[in-house]
């Protein structure tokens, strides 16, 4: 399969869109006092 020209994607981390508004999902805020830490793993595989 051949791709058009200049084609890509994204893989972004990001929390719940509609977060702030929601009691039942995660807290998104970070407090001055707080450290920020995630990982993110990607694996990829192909077949030809």
């Amino acid at each position: 399969v051949k791709d058009a020209f200049r084609t890509a994607f994204a893989l972004e981390t990001q929390h719940f869109p509609d977060a702030p508004n929601q009691e039942n999902f995660p807290s998104i805020i970070l407090n001055p006092d707080e450290n920020y830490h995630t990982t993110s793993l990607y694996k990829f595989s192909a077949e030809y």
